[in-house]
């Protein structure tokens, strides 16, 4: 058995990794476990833009998230330990989330979707970067 900082790696069978307590067919399997559901790769995208958001901002960005879907994708970001969210005021309650250094590691990711869907975007007549203030 073996340990890191984030998480128990239990055995690997075959082709097959155990990790705590579900089973992986690869690495790319192991990733993407950390992004499952429509709105995790968004909000760690909006935090790695913008360094440090208010759950207000994050919810105002991503139009059509219910707060309890929200509230889930935060809370399994921050157990996974993508993200830090900060209480910044009791009264009233004022949360900021930004990403981890472990977060952040996942930079040349972001930056490869964005070019990606500017470069697709162009392809269909859409210049992003030139009318980006559109779409804020």
């Amino acid at each position: 058995m073996e340990r890191n900082n984030f998480f128990h790696i239990t055995k690997t069978v075959g082709a097959m990794i155990e990790l705590n307590n579900k089973t992986f067919t690869c690495p790319v399997d192991v990733s993407l476990s950390f992004f499952v559901g429509k709105w995790k790769i968004l909000i760690l995208s909006h935090l790695y833009h913008f360094k440090h958001k208010s759950y207000k901002d994050i919810k105002v960005n991503l139009p059509g998230i219910s707060e309890k879907i929200l509230v889930q994708q935060l809370k399994e970001l921050e157990g996974n330990k993508l993200l830090n969210r900060e209480i910044k005021s009791e009264r009233p309650l004022r949360v900021e989330y930004s990403l981890t250094d472990f977060g952040r590691s996942l930079a040349p990711l972001f930056e490869f979707l964005s070019e990606w869907g500017i470069d697709y975007l162009k392809k269909n007549g859409i210049d992003y970067i030139q009318d980006q203030h559109l779409y804020k």
